[in-house]
């Protein structure tokens, strides 16, 4: 074997030391989460005093995965003292969130269905632990978070992106939200919605690259939604499939109109409205 490779390779294990493994971090975020809900995993307490303990434990499991960070800041214990102290904000956030997302589907027969079986429960989950994370200026373990739900839903939200309370996502898959992205309260997501950036390149890194979502909007299936300057104004509705690159003022309804052709040749304009 060449030398040069295996020198290579140690050095990076080397440099990495003790990062933490993925899956540590997703057990950590998924145990979290069914301490938060009871009915999404196995996890169950029959005092408060059990409850103390798990919260000491999963504080001192997250200064672990915190100290691994080489770049993170270096206070590890108050910065996951900190994420814990918000914990009571961030379930109140999820409670509102499994709400918005009971009440906007019909199929829903209850709030534990959401939080058992629902993907856009999930995600929104781990983006509020993430983008809680991520707040604190750690990298590495808020990607993990979110991409992991992604993984797992199809939905993917950078943790950077900024979302307000009763936010509904509806089957979800094939979801896009970029990290500049600011979403107001009441919005609603069908799936395959993308909320992304005309420019992907690097110098733009620190821009506000996405678009920003006004309260009471809905985003129907296939959406497209580029640029950071663009707006979408409050209680608008953007049907399926639209592309817009262009702000769109409050209480608007936005379609597009196909054009089908028949076997002879004729053709119809077909419009399609909410």
């Amino acid at each position: 074997m060449d030398s040069s490779f295996l020198s290579e390779v140690v050095d990076d294990h080397i440099t990495i030391g003790d990062c933490p493994a993925r899956d540590f971090v997703t057990v950590w975020f998924n145990t979290l989460v069914g301490a938060l809900f009871p009915g999404f995993s196995d996890v169950h307490f029959k005092t408060e005093d059990e409850f103390q303990d798990y919260l000491k434990k999963s504080e001192q499991d997250l200064t672990d995965i915190f100290r691994c960070i080489h770049d993170a800041p270096t206070d590890h214990k108050k910065l996951a003292q900190d994420f814990m102290n918000d914990l009571p904000d961030i379930r109140n956030q999820l409670l509102k969130d499994r709400q918005a997302i009971f009440d906007g589907d019909p199929a829903a027969r209850s709030l534990l269905e959401v939080t058992r079986s629902y993907p856009g429960f999930y995600a929104i989950a781990a983006h509020r632990i993430a983008h809680r994370i991520f707040e604190l200026e750690i990298d590495l373990i808020p990607r993990i978070i979110s991409e992991n739900a992604h993984s797992i839903t199809g939905i993917d939200i950078h943790p950077g992106a900024q979302i307000g309370d009763y936010f509904c996502i509806d089957h979800g898959t094939g979801i896009v939200i970029g990290e500049t992205t600011q979403i107001g309260n009441h919005v609603k997501i069908y799936q395959g919605v993308t909320l992304g950036a005309l420019s992907v390149e690097k110098k733009d890194a620190r821009s506000k690259r996405h678009p920003t979502i006004g309260d009471h909007v809905v985003l129907y299936a296939g959406a497209t939604i580029l640029g950071g300057n663009t707006i979408i104004g409050e209680h608008s509705v953007i049907g399926g499939n639209v592309w817009i690159t262009r702000s769109v003022e409050s209480h608007q309804k936005i379609y597009y109109k196909a054009k089908m052709t028949n076997e002879d040749g004729d053709s119809d304009t077909i419009t399609y409205k909410f």
